[in-house]
């Protein structure tokens, strides 16, 4: 009897240490071309691997490697995190010389422990889900909302920080970590939504409701203009705006923003032109009834606000981070209050739109129901 898939890719990806363990104990392999084009040969016999592993299987979704091939990279990350902060030795050394420099950063260890350890059990239980004949959709939508965030930080912060001046051709091994979610994220997109079985009865009385006479909605949409609110201040922060208010809080509260490194100003600023206008139509669409879009965009958004304010957080803390960077001791409390607020929002909207779907539902024909088949 064949182990499951999900148990093969598990195993597969467990392989990740010895790899980086073996590279780090032959030279010859320790040289900035070499340890690009083995990383490409390394990713296309776990590729080959993969095929082997469902070479019985009828009608494999492509998304499958996509999610497969990544498992074996958040073990990588893992690797690099655990390392970085004194667990492990041995294993990274030569490629944070001569690999990816800024992987020693706090911002990247953090981000390196949540691809090995949220995304590596989003992706197991979405392999599972898929070969079960189960709706993996917005656990799909879950991770690239996560993983394009990611992307879109760690490139451009890698390119103008500190580090920009010691890239090496290892780093361009991103590029198609960067577009394969946006692929990932279309195809999902494409996919029909799995919807519940309401009434249409149902449906208007809920659609005829006010933001008044709907408490939850009215506070959701309190909290988001106040993550608004604090993403147009910190973008303005790290434009170096004189006003003193600014002044007062990146030296007085969060001097990580100012940290040379890069991703935090990158960070603010994707906030400001990206999830700014993304807030704003979440609040247009808990006051306008008939948005479904909003039962996908939420999950996707919650995804990447959850990544880079766990990232932010922890960095902003780490002991990575230089001293004068990291938030005060006697600041904790308001600063982190308010990143927590501004990755759990989000994550609240999204759950609050799954928990009762009706008033983002179409209209349909009174006594009929809303509902569609599972389509994968």
């Amino acid at each position: 009897m064949r182990p499951p898939v999900e148990v093969c890719v598990f195993v597969v990806s467990l392989l990740a240490p010895g790899v980086l363990y073996t590279m780090n104990n032959v030279p010859a392999l320790q040289q900035p071309l070499p340890i690009l084009g083995m990383g490409m040969v390394v990713l296309g016999f776990i590729l080959l691997l993969l095929l082997f592993t469902v070479r019985n299987k009828a009608n494999v979704d492509p998304l499958f490697y996509v999610f497969a091939e990544f498992s074996f990279t958040c073990m990588v990350g893992l690797t690099n995190a655990l390392e970085q902060d004194g667990f492990l030795s041995g294993f990274m050394g030569f490629y944070l010389k001569m690999g990816e420099p800024h992987l020693s950063s706090a911002y990247a260890v953090m981000m390196s422990y949540w691809e090995g350890v949220v995304h590596f059990v989003l992706f197991l239980t979405i392999i599972h889900r898929m070969f079960g004949g189960k709706s993996y959709r917005s656990l799909g939508l879950l991770w690239t909302g996560s993983s394009i965030a990611h992307q879109i930080v760690l490139i451009p912060g890698v390119v103008i920080g500190k580090y920009g001046s010691n890239i090496r051709p290892a780093f361009w091994r991103n590029v198609p970590f960067f577009l394969l979610p946006f692929w990932a994220a279309s195809l999902l997109f494409s996919r029909p939504r799995q919807m519940p079985i309401i009434t249409a009865d149902k449906i208007s009385v809920e659609q005829k409701k006010s933001l008044l006479a709907r408490p939850v909605d009215l506070l959701l949409s309190l909290l988001l203009l106040a993550a608004m609110a604090f993403s147009v201040f910190r973008g303005f922060v790290v434009l170096d705006c004189p006003l003193d208010t600014c002044f007062t809080y990146i030296y007085q509260f969060e001097p990580y923003l100012k940290d040379p490194v890069g991703f935090p100003r990158v960070m603010m600023l994707v906030y400001l032109f990206y999830a700014l206008p993304l807030l704003t139509l979440f609040i247009y669409g808990l006051n306008t009834p008939g948005c479904s879009w909003m039962l996908d965009w939420t999950i996707f958004f919650a995804g990447a606000m959850a990544q880079t304010q766990w990232c932010h957080i922890g960095a902003s803390l780490h002991s990575r981070t230089p001293y004068t960077y990291r938030v005060p001791a006697d600041k904790w409390l308001p600063v982190i209050s308010l990143n927590v607020m501004l990755a759990a929002v989000p994550v609240l909207l999204a759950l609050r739109c799954h928990a009762n779907p009706s008033y983002f539902m179409k209209p349909v024909p009174r006594g009929q129901t809303n509902s569609k088949k599972k389509k994968n």
